[in-house]
């Protein structure tokens, strides 16, 4: 109980990355073709302002096979962040500056300080055909996970690094990468189940997505900065002069 307090810092810094990740200009404007697409109702439909409880839940339940979907495979990332956190223990410090150095390159390219090629390219999985049903949305969201968009990708391999880097056994990698779920996953599914005020609010929201992206590069380049030098561990050892045991 308390250790995990102690990490309050980076639990919140995997849910933000998760939310930054719903604003970002990759991933925002395709929401409602998501959306539409998972559950098979129109457009016309959706953007009603009192849809009937049987699109409600239609939404609802696919949004939520489509979450489980990229969940199951970020949960498998903190399966194989923990794992190799606790192979290379020897190599931890090493491991901590390399991908400190990672994020904070990631960050100067999010910001447009600096464009890397290699981080431009867009690998993403589609599925062009969806299979019919609540499995079809959770393929849906297990290509989605996949997808190495120019805004996605980097944010989600920095969760991946600092959980890495930082989880102190494979169950904590498990739950930053659940936390960067969780802040991608929300607001996808009150988007379906409001869609008529998300339109209303995307119309006025997209034009400082930009912002966001440069908001979401900063947050990079100080958790690179944190993560190189160490002071995560240092913020949880100040936490654990603050918090009750009990």
């Amino acid at each position: 109980m308390l250790n995990e307090a102690a990490n309050i810092p980076t639990f919140s810094v995997a849910f933000s990355a998760g939310l930054l990740s719903f604003f970002s200009p990759c991933v925002l404007p395709l929401i409602p073709s998501f959306i539409t697409y998972i559950t098979g109702i129109s457009f016309g439909e959706l953007k009603q302002d009192h849809p009937s409880s049987k699109i409600r839940w239609q939404v609802a339940s696919h949004s939520l096979a489509f979450v489980l979907g990229f969940s199951t495979v970020f949960i498998l990332l903190g399966i194989i962040a923990g794992s190799l956190n606790q192979a290379m223990q020897d190599w931890l410090i090493w491991l901590q500056r390399g991908g400190g150095l990672m994020i904070f390159l990631f960050g100067i390219h999010m910001t447009g300080l600096f464009h890397f090629g290699v981080l431009l390219g867009d690998k993403r999985v589609t599925i062009r055909n969806k299979p019919s049903g609540y499995l079809g949305s959770f393929l849906v969201g297990v290509a989605f996970s996949a997808g190495w968009s120019p805004c996605v990708g980097p944010i989600l391999m920095a969760i991946f690094i600092l959980a890495a880097g930082t989880s102190s056994d494979t169950a904590q990698a498990v739950l930053l990468l659940c936390c960067y779920s969780a802040g991608l996953g929300i607001p996808f599914m009150l988007s379906g189940l409001l869609f008529h005020g998300f339109l209303n609010v995307f119309n006025r929201f997209k034009k400082h997505i930009r912002i966001m992206e440069i908001i979401t590069g900063v947050l990079m380049i100080v958790v690179g900065i944190m993560l190189f030098f160490n002071m995560f561990s240092d913020l949880s050892s100040y936490l654990y002069q603050w918090i009750p045991v009990e």
